[in-house]
C-alpha cells in the first residue's frame, strides 16, 4: 500500500512538472532562456527496467560538444566597444560601468579561445560517460570495441576525448577507435545547398525580422544601462546591444566563473528573448510547416548510419559501442526527424509552439541521443530504447512494453520514412 502511494505521488509531481508552460519553466530557472547555450543540466529520471531476460549489447549515440565559448570575436567585442566609448563619453550609469567591467573580464576569458570547449564542457562529456557505463554496464564490459568519430572541429574532438578517456578510466580493457576526419562529415555534419536554398525564402527573412521587432524591447534595458537617451537613439543600435548583452549573459553559465549578467534582464526579457530563438530554431532547423517540414530530412545520412551500425552489431555477438560527436544544429534536426517525444510537432501558430515545443529540452550543451539496444538468451528479438539527454523517449511506432520498442519495427519506420521523401 506504501509502494502505492509513492508512486501515486511520484506520478503527480511529474504531471504537475510536465504541466509547466514554458514561461514558468524559465521563470523558475533563466538558466533555460539560453536555448542553444544551456549549459547540461543534470539528468533526473529514472531508468524504466527492461523486459525480463533482456540485457543491453550496443549503444549507439550522437553528441553535442560540450559547453563553448562563444564562436564569433564580434560576440564579445562589440558589445565591450560600445560600452567603452560611452565610459569615455560619461553616459554610462553605475550599473552601466559594472556591465562594462563585467563584459571586459568575459572578452579577456574568451580572447584566442573563441568556439573552443570549456573545462565545463569536458566535465559534461566525462559525467554523461560516466553515466552511460553504470546504467549499462553490460555494454562496456570486458575487451568491447567503441567506434567513436567526431567532425573536424576541435571542440567536438575534445568532447569525444573527454568521453573515452572516462570510459577508458572505468574499464582499461576497452578497445577505442577514435577518428576525426572529412571523409565522415557527410553524415556528422551534412552541409546540403538544399537545405540552404529552403532557409533562404523571403517569407523566413520577413518573419525573422517580424520576431525581433515582437520580442525585443531594449528600452527599459537601456535606461538602466546609459544616463543620456539622446545619445543611445543616435549612437547605439539598443536592440543589438540587447541581444549581444543576452548572448553574453546565456554563455557566461558555460564558464567557471562567478561573474554573471542575467541579473540585467527581468524574466519576462529573458522568455522574450528566448521566445525569438525557439521560434527561430523551429522555423530553420525544425519540422515547421513553413519549410514543408523538410529541414529534419538534411540529417538522413546521419539517420543512416545509426541504422546501419545497428544492423552490422546486432549480427556480431561481442558488446560495442558507436560514439559521434558533432553539433546542435544536426542534433535538433535529427531529434525532429525521428519524431523523439514532441520533436515533431507541426503548427502554423508559432504564438502557441512553445506550449509543446521547447528547444531547450532538445539541444544543451553536450546534448545527446543514444539508442540502446537489449536482447534475450534464446530469442531473435531485439529491443531498443531511445534517451535524449538521458530521458526515455516515445518514439513514433507501436510498442507493447514502451519505452522499449521492437528493433525491426524502428527500422522499417525509419527506412521507410527516408525512402519516401528521397522519391519526393
Amino acid at each position: 500500500m506504501k509502494r502505492f502511494i509513492l508512486l501515486t505521488v511520484l506520478c503527480c509531481l511529474a504531471l504537475g512538472m510536465s504541466a509547466q508552460t514554458a514561461k514558468e519553466e524559465i521563470f523558475a530557472d533563466v538558466h533555460r532562456s539560453a536555448a542553444n547555450y544551456y549549459a547540461y543540466p543534470q539528468p533526473s529520471a529514472v531508468q524504466t527496467a527492461p523486459p525480463a531476460g533482456y540485457k543491453p549489447f550496443y549503444l549507439s549515440h550522437y553528441a553535442r560538444h560540450g559547453s563553448r565559448y562563444l564562436i564569433n570575436p564580434a560576440d564579445y567585442e562589440k558589445p565591450l566597444e560600445i560600452l567603452t566609448e560611452a565610459d569615455r563619453n560619461n553616459v554610462l550609469t553605475e550599473l552601466g560601468r559594472k556591465t562594462l567591467l563585467i563584459v571586459d573580464s568575459v572578452a579577456h576569458m574568451a580572447r584566442s579561445r573563441y568556439g573552443e570547449l570549456t573545462l565545463l564542457g569536458a566535465r559534461q562529456h566525462r559525467g554523461i560517460a560516466e553515466r552511460m557505463f553504470h546504467s549499462f554496464p553490460e555494454v562496456f564490459r570486458g575487451e568491447a570495441e567503441i567506434d567513436a568519430r567526431s567532425t573536424v572541429v576541435i571542440r567536438c574532438i575534445l568532447s569525444m576525448t573527454a568521453e573515452c578517456l572516462q570510459l577508458q578510466s572505468m574499464n582499461p580493457k576497452l578497445k577505442f577507435r577514435n577518428d576525426a576526419s572529412y571523409h565522415d562529415m557527410y553524415y556528422l555534419n551534412n552541409d546540403d545547398l538544399y537545405f540552404k536554398e529552403l532557409r533562404k525564402a523571403d517569407k523566413l527573412n520577413q518573419l525573422k525580422v517580424a520576431l525581433r521587432e515582437k520580442h525585443v524591447h531594449p528600452e527599459r534595458l537601456m535606461a538602466a544601462l546609459f544616463n543620456n537617451a539622446d545619445y543611445v537613439k543616435w549612437k547605439i543600435d539598443a536592440g543589438k546591444l540587447m541581444t549581444n548583452l543576452f548572448d553574453l549573459a546565456s554563455n557566461m553559465q558555460s564558464l567557471d566563473t562567478d561573474l554573471e549578467l542575467y541579473s540585467l534582464f527581468t524574466k519576462e526579457e529573458c522568455y522574450d528573448l528566448w521566445q525569438v530563438s525557439n521560434k527561430n530554431w523551429y522555423v530553420f532547423y525544425g519540422p515547421s510547416p513553413l519549410t514543408g517540414g523538410k529541414i529534419p530530412y538534411l540529417e538522413s545520412n546521419l539517420l543512416e548510419s545509426f541504422l546501419n551500425a545497428a544492423d552490422t552489431c546486432i549480427v556480431k555477438k561481442e558488446n560495442s559501442a558507436t560514439l559521434r560527436f558533432g553539433h546542435e544544429s544536426c542534433l535538433l534536426p535529427l531529434a525532429c526527424l525521428m519524431e523523439l517525444g514532441d520533436c515533431g510537432y507541426q503548427t502554423t501558430d508559432l504564438n502557441k509552439l512553445d506550449e509543446v515545443w521547447r528547444n531547450y529540452k532538445i539541444f544543451p550543451m553536450a546534448s545527446n541521443i543514444q539508442f540502446v539496444f537489449f536482447r534475450k538468451k534464446g530469442s531473435d528479438d531485439i529491443l531498443v530504447k531511445v534517451l535524449l539527454n538521458e530521458q526515455e523517449m516515445k518514439l513514433p511506432v507501436e510498442s507493447d512494453m514502451a519505452p522499449y520498442y521492437h528493433w525491426k519495427d524502428v527500422e522499417t519506420y525509419y527506412r521507410n520514412k527516408l525512402a519516401a521523401f528521397k522519391k519526393n
